[in-house]
């Protein structure tokens, strides 16, 4: 009977041997898209932690989001590279679980920092004149580490009741773990799973999203109301984060309609794609997002640039000075 469970220690992901026919420009394509994502969410955090004018509560939840994108991306992306240019295809049950845990983590932690931020905006829009007593940087850092631990929790209970069961099959349409995928391999009931992670994701959007629609009406309603520069600026404030969300939104629906095309026979390269938008989309838009419509991060931005490109210079220069000094002795 033991013989029956567990059929190999090694998943397949067959999204990576769908990649091999053109796994050269993939991971071309994988690389670039990696480091544009990691410098733009880098440039991000490193102006609001160094720039003292910025330490405030929403520029704290957007490194927050930016963060938790690179989270995301380190993922997925660095084993995706190694594979493509390894030609591997599979992973262990053990790392696969990890980055089950990390890539779920980056997906609702998401959530809640966007629903926190839809929080703020509330509170700045609506009630200005209490915004500096209701959110605070110690409130927002207590809200978002609270989230975070809850959100750790949630998923650790998920992925130990999937640890335990045991699977028949080894071969998943991704090309990355999730939950779901090695839940469906398992051969025994696997009910308790399946419930324990339906109501989970259930609760955590249904409380999540209501929140943060109930914060953007009464933006809205706001904006409905006054006039000037003020509904410029709350207008503004609205598209920005409106836009977050929608990508968001957009990312949950790909991955909602992959699960549901799970037992579709499609051909696998879909799978792939309706796998990769969640994943790419908002950690590349996200950073992008923010620093071109928040103004007061856009300018420290640009003013940061140049000194990024001047240090590359005088590091050349130095470079330069050595080779020519080795040189002439």
């Amino acid at each position: 009977m033991e013989n029956a469970f567990n059929v190999s220690k090694n998943l397949v992901l067959l999204g990576l041997v769908e990649m091999e026919r053109l796994k050269y420009l993939y991971c071309a394509l994988s690389i670039v898209l990696y480091l544009f994502i990691l410098f733009l969410s880098i440039i991000i955090v490193v102006v609001i932690f160094s720039d003292t004018r910025l330490h405030e509560p929403m520029y704290i939840l957007i490194s927050n989001l930016v963060l938790n994108g690179i989270l995301g991306s380190t993922s997925f992306f660095p084993k995706l590279i190694v594979d493509l240019i390894t030609s591997s295809t599979t992973i262990t049950h053990g790392n696969c679980i990890a980055q089950a845990m990390c890539l779920m983590l980056f997906a609702f932690y998401e959530l809640s920092t966007i629903t926190i931020m839809a929080y703020d905006r509330y509170v700045a829009v609506c009630h200005p004149l209490r915004y500096g007593t209701l959110i605070t940087n110690e409130k927002v850092i207590t809200l978002s580490v609270g989230s975070l631990i809850v959100t750790f929790l949630l998923i650790l209970t998920a992925l130990l009741l999937t640890w335990k069961l045991p699977l028949c099959g080894n071969k998943i349409n991704y090309l990355f773990c999730d939950n779901m995928s090695l839940v469906a391999l398992s051969c025994v009931d696997s009910s308790i799973s399946r419930l324990y992670s339906a109501s989970m994701v259930a609760v955590y959007l249904c409380v999540t999203i209501f929140i943060t629609l109930f914060s953007y009406m009464q933006i809205c309603f706001v904006c409905l109301k006054i006039s000037g520069e003020y509904r410029q600026k709350a207008v503004h404030t609205l598209v920005t984060h409106l836009l977050n969300f929608s990508i968001y939104l957009v990312g949950f629906f790909f991955i909602f309609i992959r699960y549901r095309l799970d037992n579709v026979n499609l051909p696998l390269f879909i799978h792939v794609i309706l796998s990769l938008i969640p994943l790419i989309v908002p950690p590349l838009c996200n950073p992008l997002i923010y620093g071109v419509r928040t103004h007061a991060l856009q300018v420290r931005v640009m003013h940061y640039l140049p000194k990024i490109e001047f240090w590359s210079k005088v590091t050349n220069i130095k470079k330069h000075s050595k080779t020519v000094s080795v040189i002439s002795h």
